[in-house]
């Protein structure tokens, strides 16, 4: 893996109005990797990557995407570098169809390649090329999910950032929904895995945070957390 951070963020913090949320992180992407953000609801998890993604404004510390400083950048400036969030609660447009929630994917970033990054993710999700005239809002919770990363995916990213993806589906489709990400990463493309599921994120991370009241506690390989029975029992109710 390349030795330079794809995504780098220092000192970062941010809130809502008066309430501070996010009090002094730091974290790193490298590309080819999968990052894993962990820790219970309401730590603070989806508040880092809106602020990431620009939907939130850093109150202070920096974020460097590929080099570059993004922290006052439009969130759809930032989606035209590469950096792409799908947000958790999937998010997709109910009254479209499947195709043309996937092709919304790629309005900021690889239009001309359009039919060919839907026919990829056709490759990496056939249930959506079953179902791709079908209204959205139509589909099972699995497939809604399958639904928005295969968005994010149309944008050809450079650093996928996956919001709570497990949340709400079957333990069956939880186990697909990790291989997928596997395989997406092992198509070249990085991931911040923002998730409460810790066993399965730490099987398919390199590298793993743990996040409590705004900031990070922990950080470390995914093996050497995934082994600390003290960290996993005081941080992760596990």
């Amino acid at each position: 893996m390349d030795s330079s951070p794809l995504l780098d963020v220092q000192g970062l913090c941010a809130g809502y109005g008066e309430t501070k949320v996010l009090r002094g992180v730091e974290l790193s992407v490298s590309p080819g990797e999968i990052v894993a953000v962990l820790g219970s609801n309401g730590v603070g998890k989806s508040t880092l990557n809106r602020t990431i993604s620009g939907v939130v404004r850093a109150r202070a510390g920096s974020i460097r995407f590929d080099g570059a400083a993004v922290e006052r950048e439009k969130p759809s400036t930032i989606v035209a570098r590469g950096l792409i969030h799908v947000p958790e609660g999937r998010r997709i447009f109910p009254n479209l169809s499947v195709r043309e929630n996937l092709d919304l994917g790629s309005y900021r970033r690889a239009t001309e390649r359009r039919a060919a990054n839907r026919n990829r993710v056709f490759t990496i999700f056939p249930r959506l090329y079953e179902r791709q005239l079908q209204g959205a809002g139509t589909l099972s919770g699995g497939e809604q999910q399958m639904l928005a990363i295969g968005r994010g995916l149309m944008a050809e990213p450079r650093l996928l950032i996956l919001d709570e993806p497990s949340l709400g589906l079957s333990p069956l489709l939880v186990e697909e929904l990790f291989a997928l990400i596997a395989r997406i990463n092992a198509d070249g493309v990085s991931v911040l895995l923002v998730e409460q599921n810790v066993v399965q994120s730490l099987d398919v991370a390199h590298r793993a945070y743990i996040m409590a009241d705004g900031k990070f506690v922990m950080s470390g390989t995914a093996a050497d957390i995934r082994a600390d029975p003290a960290l996993k029992r005081t941080y992760l109710g596990l």
